[in-house]
């Protein structure tokens, strides 16, 4: 794969670690890759599974990713309780085992937790948090498309959850009140799927397979090469589309009246 200066280098797929976060995961790709690094979504330091680390001009996609639906593998440890939800917090034994063990599904609104990055008043809640400082967090709405219960014994429940961008599993699991999230591991963003061997380089084509493509002559690849329009004549419906010219993604364009025109131009 080509750095900033040639064609797109696509995105490396990393099955993070616990204990680690996504910062430093993207400091290390950063070290050992010249051109430019980015990501398309972090994961909390206890969490495991699928990081998307984009490379070379793919880092100008971070945008269309971000927002894609995650699917998580999720371990809720029953009878106790958490200060954050997770187990690096002040963990107190209740005893009580939840009745019922079903998450909520549909769109539903939760508040943003103090250890999460949202900023407020400027500043990003988990750093208020360090400080032992708690304010009133924003509430946020989001969809749990799927929250299917796996297996569950008398001390843990197993769920595997698909959801919205932003939304926080481990409020989602405090819903059963005497229960925290004791392990995350997120195995999907849209279609692509943790690795099996620990990383894995994917194309822009693969990155982007999400979105409906139109392929493009010459003259119109290098009229979209300049930023410049090109007619919309067979593209499907009115959404984001990515255009193909010679095999490649060359951009991401956006419908404009009858034409479609160039939001993010890549080769």
């Amino acid at each position: 794969m080509r750095g900033e200066e040639g064609s797109p280098a696509g995105a490396l797929l990393v099955d993070k670690p616990a204990g680690v976060t996504s910062h430093d995961v993207v400091a290390q790709v950063r070290r050992d890759r010249a051109g430019k690094v980015g990501h398309a979504g972090t994961l909390d330091p206890f969490a495991t599974g699928l990081l998307v680390i984009l490379l070379g001009r793919a880092t100008r996609l971070q945008r269309y990713l971000l927002g894609l639906p995650k699917t998580y593998h999720a371990v809720a440890r029953l009878g106790w309780r958490s200060s954050t939800g997770d187990p690096n917090g002040e963990l107190t034994e209740t005893g009580t085992i939840p009745e019922r063990l079903d998450l909520p599904t549909g769109e539903i609104e939760q508040r943003v937790p103090m250890t999460s990055a949202v900023k407020v008043d400027g500043e990003r809640l988990y750093r208020k948090a360090h400080r032992g400082e708690t304010v009133e967090t924003p509430m946020r709405r989001v969809t749990v498309y799927r929250a299917e219960l796996i297996e569950s014994d008398r001390e843990r429940a197993t769920y595997e959850i698909e959801c919205s961008s932003g939304t926080y599993v481990r409020t989602l699991v405090e819903t059963l009140r005497d229960a925290y999230c004791e392990s995350l591991r997120r195995t999907r963003i849209g279609d692509l799927r943790v690795p099996a061997e620990g990383q894995e380089e994917v194309s822009v084509e693969t990155l982007m397979s999400f979105l409906p493509k139109l392929e493009l002559d010459a003259a119109a690849a290098e009229r979209v090469g300049h930023g410049m329009a090109v007619p919309g004549d067979g593209a499907p419906g009115e959404r984001r589309v990515r255009l193909i010219h010679d095999g490649r993604v060359i951009a991401i364009a956006r419908p404009d009246g009858e034409n479609l025109r160039p939001e993010v131009v890549l080769v």
